[in-house]
């Protein structure tokens, strides 16, 4: 029978040597038996440890190689890099990723592994995620699978043993940029690098495939072993309908926890629609992509807004800007991750956010009577509006953040107040 013979080279220190410092090398030599299957030639390559079999090939023209794990593949998607510390499968499920790749700057990913609470979708939206390590275990009294596992259930790809500090360099100076990530060996480099340069974010119309087909109604609130905030709850209650640009869940549980009654609805429902149910205030909330890539959307914030109090968060913010006459701008590399300062200019406070964009509103571009309500401390641009005679408000990120910060979830009670009063002066 065949064998491939090993030598390993071990050093060993004696305590009771007259030099205990210096160690003594010696060799272990020793054979492996093969079985008749194999040859001495595939025995070698075999190793006990996973090899790189990924590449993420950027339109910068740079290649990375990778260890792969979840769905195999082969997916083009715009490279973002995200700073939260916690929060990985919230950020999965969030549908405002759609069309992207996930780096997360955080090195250790995976460790408590995924349950079913912290869901904020129906499903994994976004591309493929880009880690440095990927967890060898996990440990969560939660945990029902490995992040693994529920990746590759859901068709999306990962990479892990890929240098992110030097990907988020590159991004933070370049911006962000298209990249396509393959498992696919039979693709060249060339080939590869051609799909990620012929491809762009956009202008695409992403929230089409994140959006809800039909209304419904959502009642469930935020878990009682959950809530933070307390306070605030009873009197009227007001009936929302909830435009469905790519709605995190917890934004509606946040709403109920309040005590209102809300109705979600497709982003291509038509206003007279809505109008017609008379609700006491509507919120356009979060979604993926470009603003100005969905013209109908703007179209029916322009017939809303002005008849009832109305919430824009994240893309509903950015598509409030459009419909009162704004711009939006696509900025460098964007906002992501759990940590971001906002200056709230009203009242001077600053909130730690969530947030997690790449398009932003020109301020200048909006007219006489808009009122900007917030800031981005890190570099200065808007992260909030209210215009009081038309009622309302809007937010650039996430007031409703989960896992966290709640520092934000305030507006909810603001948006309450705004349809209240519109209420008591009808």
């Amino acid at each position: 029978m065949a064998t491939v013979n090993y030598a390993v080279r071990c050093f060993v220190t004696n305590p009771s040597a007259k030099n205990p410092s210096k160690p003594r090398p010696f060799v272990v030599r020793c054979s492996v038996p093969l079985s008749p299957s194999h040859d001495a030639s595939t025995a070698v390559q075999e190793r006990p440890w996973k090899v790189a079999d990924a590449r993420l090939v950027l339109a910068d023209g740079s290649i990375w190689r990778a260890k792969s794990f979840g769905a195999p593949g082969t997916q083009v998607g715009e490279v973002v890099f995200n700073t939260s510390l916690t929060g990985y499968q919230e950020i999965l499920t969030d549908p405002s990723y759609a069309g992207q790749f996930v780096l997360m700057t955080n090195p250790h990913i995976g460790n408590t592994g995924v349950n079913f609470d912290d869901e904020e979708s129906r499903q994994c939206f976004l591309a493929g995620l880009v880690i440095r390590s990927l967890s060898i275990s996990t440990s969560n009294w939660r945990c029902t699978k490995t992040l693994g596992d529920y990746l590759a259930e859901r068709n999306i790809m990962g990479i892990y043993d890929v240098d992110t500090r030097a990907i988020t360099r590159r991004l933070r100076q370049d911006g962000s940029l298209i990249g396509v990530l393959s498992t696919e060996q039979s693709k060249s480099d060339e080939e590869l690098l051609e799909m990620s340069r012929s491809w762009d974010i956009v202008g695409v119309d992403l929230i089409s495939g994140v959006s809800c087909n039909a209304p419904y109604e959502w009642i469930n609130k935020t878990n009682s072993d959950w809530e933070f905030n307390s306070g605030g709850r009873g009197g009227d209650k007001f009936h929302v309908v909830a435009y469905d640009f790519g709605i995190k869940q917890n934004i509606l549980r946040r709403l109920a926890s309040y005590g209102c009654k809300i109705t979600v609805v497709p982003s291509t429902w038509p206003a007279s629609e809505t109008l017609k149910m008379n609700p006491d205030g509507v919120l356009f909330s979060n979604g993926p992509g470009d603003p100005s890539a969905v013209p109908y959307a703007v179209e029916t914030v322009k017939e809303i807004i002005g008849k009832v109090p109305v919430f824009g968060i994240c893309m509903g913010h950015q598509l409030l800007g459009q419909a009162l006459g704004g711009k939006t701008f696509k900025m460098k590399f964007g906002h992501h991750g759990g940590n971001h300062p906002v200056r709230n200019l009203r009242n001077s406070r600053v909130e730690i956010s969530s947030q997690n964009h790449n398009y932003a509103v020109d301020p200048a571009s909006l007219p006489e009577g808009v009122e900007v309500t917030h800031i981005n401390l890190n570099d200065g641009s808007c992260a909030g509006l209210a215009f009081p005679s038309l009622k309302l408000m809007s937010l650039q990120y996430h007031p409703e953040a989960s896992p966290g910060p709640h520092d934000s979830d305030t507006s909810f009670e603001e948006f309450i107040q705004l349809m209240k009063q519109a209420k008591q002066a009808a």
